[in-house]
């Protein structure tokens, strides 16, 4: 038999559907002595959970790669879309090249004052005392 391990994907012997090795249990005092295989999948929305015996699952054949099934490498883009994207990733860059420009100088520009900080610095005049 060949050692199951949790992620492994396997199907009954009678058949059925592919299930997934959630849990090998082996024996208390013995872990090369499988007890069980606790196995999950869905049928629909609804998850599905059983403990099989070892000896009645064996490992999932794995699915022949068709022609159709091979990923294409990706287009290069091309013409109009090139020139997009090109803008789109100068503009997202912008910010980043201009925030290291003035951390190298170490200068930082001050950020204009708002007419709250004026009003609040201004001197507060009182009558108190005057008389």
């Amino acid at each position: 038999m060949t050692a199951m391990k949790p992620g492994d994907l396997v199907v009954l012997k009678s058949g059925g559907p592919t299930m997934t090795v959630d849990t090998v249990n082996s024996g208390i005092f013995d872990d090369d002595k499988i007890t069980g295989v606790l196995c999950v999948w869905f049928v629909g929305e609804k998850l599905e959970r059983v403990r099989f015996d070892h000896r009645a699952i064996e490992l999932a054949p794995l699915p022949q790669a068709s022609p159709r099934n091979t990923a294409a490498p990706p287009e290069e883009a091309s013409g109009d879309y090139k020139t997009v994207l090109d803008e789109m990733v100068t503009a997202m860059n912008v910010p980043a090249d201009a925030e290291k420009a003035t951390s190298r100088s170490g200068k930082r520009s001050k950020p204009a004052a708002s007419k709250r900080d004026v009003v609040a610095a201004a001197p507060v005049l009182s009558d108190i005392g005057a008389g």
